[in-house]
């Protein structure tokens, strides 16, 4: 299963050109700027009309619309190829796959931490928006803004990638013994459009 991964667009879609070919599309989160009904419309619009086979994303602390919405309710909109995870899972061709968005009402109430100890243990590939802590998550002041649960979590459910975005100044690839951590944040720390979405094979 070869992967196509980007993050961050931030409703820079329209500008990414020639994309490579793969069986799967995956985006983690902030697909908008200012988390318009507008601005998610215009993405899934443009998402559901890539040709994939399959197509997944997450939502990020920009999306703020999507905080409001049901899982079903944005499933509803989208092609039948394509899948919308929130707290919450697919498994495709035997693949196991799970999805966690970094909305900012679940980080001001507390969410976080039970969403995260709901990874399950067999996941083969971890869509989260925000990283874990100390991997690929150093903010340009140089402090680590990952999650210390999630970084907790991954360690002992050891899924064979995490795919992350959210600290733009990060994108890159880190391999561990048991998993291959990306930042695949398309946008640099001035928004400006400068990284290739990562090509992965499964």
């Amino acid at each position: 299963m070869r992967i196509l991964f980007m993050s961050d667009t931030h409703g820079k879609h329209h500008e990414l050109q020639n994309l490579p070919q793969a069986d799967m599309l995956i985006h983690a989160g902030d697909i908008t700027w200012g988390g318009t009904v507008e601005e998610v419309t215009d993405f899934v619009e443009w998402f559901g009309s890539l040709d994939y086979k399959y197509k997944i994303f997450i939502g990020g602390n920009h999306d703020f619309c999507l905080e409001e919405k049901e899982t079903e309710t944005i499933q509803r909109f989208l092609p039948k190829n394509c899948f919308y995870l929130c707290n919450s899972g697919v498994t495709i061709e035997n693949i196991k796959i799970w999805g966690i968005p970094f909305f900012l009402s679940d980080d001001i109430n507390g969410f976080l931490p039970q969403q995260i100890a709901e990874i399950p243990f067999n996941t083969d590939i971890l869509i989260t928006h925000n990283p874990p802590l100390g991997i690929l998550d150093k903010s340009t002041l140089g402090a680590n803004m990952g999650d210390e649960d999630l970084q907790q979590r991954v360690k002992k459910n050891k899924p064979q990638y995490h795919l992350f975005g959210h600290i733009h100044e990060c994108y890159g690839l880190q391999k561990a013994t048991s998993t291959t951590f990306i930042n695949g944040s398309v946008l640099d720390e001035n928004y400006n459009l400068v990284n290739e979405p990562i090509v992965l094979d499964l």
